[in-house]
């Protein structure tokens, strides 16, 4: 019986990876809400770290009850050449608001 190769496991394993990755089961639940999200509140920037650090906005969550300000920060990205994709709230004609997640990609 032939076992195998390392490099046909590496391939296998990436591909259930990406699968399980964006398998809507696994997904985070969209929570709706049906009141809109307040103004985001302008906010002053320290310095920044260093030169590659990259300002992430801060944004209003909601915690169940009502919208709570998130401070934004100052960020590294994971790998040379990501930008950051700002979060947002998106609205659904039917259900509402829905936050959207930010995220790092490939710039």
């Amino acid at each position: 019986m032939n076992k195998p190769s390392g490099s046909k496991l590496l391939a296998a394993a990436a591909l259930l990876g990406a699968f399980l990755a964006s398998s809507p089961a696994l997904a985070a639940p969209r929570v709706y809400v049906t009141v809109a999200p307040p103004a985001p509140i302008v906010e002053v920037r320290v310095t920044a770290p260093s030169g590659r650090h990259v300002w992430v906005d801060g944004y209003h969550r909601w915690d169940g009850r009502g919208y709570v300000w998130v401070p934004g920060r100052w960020d590294l990205p994971p790998r040379a050449g990501h930008v950051w994709v700002p979060g947002h709230w998106a609205h659904h004609r039917v259900h509402g608001h829905y936050w959207v997640e930010g995220h790092w990609r490939r710039g």
